[in-house]
């Protein structure tokens, strides 16, 4: 059995703050991680279409799990991908606009979003400033979408009666009155964590997870020990074994160094 040590971080609040800046002492851990011969992965909530970003890849990562469980990446080679059927798909955002959700699709290759839903919003300003031809539309490309997840904006939404209408097929990471990710049933981050030891014969007892919001709580129960930034929510910090410093005050590092990761 392999007794190397697997730190899995998330991005959002963890790796970077909502300018995409990375504090120096979060690259200097990740670095001492691996000159430690440990190992050290991306887990997050975005599909590999939008983690397409110079300073992520310069951070030399030895895998990424993406799309909250739904894709796995290793020393550069896709070893797992798990895609929505897009038929079922087509139903499903027939479906939640008929609530009032607006949804963003989200696949290894493209992120497809309508300007007809977000061409006023935040987040869609956000998205067209980052991608470039990664983004593409949902109607222009309807039934031939390759998608791993998708999210959800939920203003004005009647979002139980969404919840209720798919339950059986998904589950809804809800981050705020506002946001949802939407996943196949029975994934989360936490399962990409479980086939990444699977395929390295590394035990669960040592992977260390870090993250800071409510779609890394599949994470934070699944992993052998749990780190929640200073900054994240109560949810969070209320699952996690411990709580480390701010994001901005070196919380990676100081956790690292707390559990001899480095």
């Amino acid at each position: 059995m392999n007794q190397k040590k697997i730190a899995f971080f998330d991005i959002d609040g963890t790796l970077w703050d909502e300018n995409n800046f990375i504090p120096e002492s979060t690259k200097e851990a990740i670095r001492k991680i691996q000159e430690k011969g440990n190992l050290a992965f991306i887990n997050t909530g975005r599909c590999a279409g939008f983690l397409h970003n110079p300073q992520l890849e310069a951070l030399g990562f030895d895998g990424v799990v993406s799309g909250c469980g739904t894709r796995i990446e290793f020393q550069g080679k896709v070893i797992y991908n798990r895609l929505l059927d897009s038929q079922k798909l087509a139903d499903t955002i027939t479906t939640i606009r008929g609530f009032g959700f607006r949804p963003i699709l989200e696949g290894p290759e493209f992120i497809y979003m309508d300007d007809a839903e977000f061409g006023n919003d935040f987040y869609g300003k956000k998205l067209k400033s980052e991608l470039t031809e990664e983004l593409k539309t949902i109607e222009d490309n309807w039934g031939t979408w390759e998608v791993n997840k998708f999210s959800c904006a939920m203003n004005n939404a009647d979002r139980e009666g969404c919840y209720k209408a798919l339950e059986e097929e998904y589950d809804f990471l809800v981050h705020s009155d506002v946001v949802a990710e939407v996943v196949p049933k029975g994934f989360h981050k936490g399962k990409g964590i479980e086939k990444v030891c699977d395929l390295l014969q590394i035990p669960i007892e040592n992977t260390y997870a870090f993250g800071d919001s409510v779609n890394d709580l599949g994470m934070f129960e699944t992993a052998g020990t749990s780190i929640c930034m200073g900054n994240g929510c109560d949810q969070a910090k209320q699952k996690a074994t411990y709580i480390t410093k701010t994001m901005m005050e070196d919380g990676i590092l100081e956790a690292c160094k707390h559990f001899d990761l480095i």
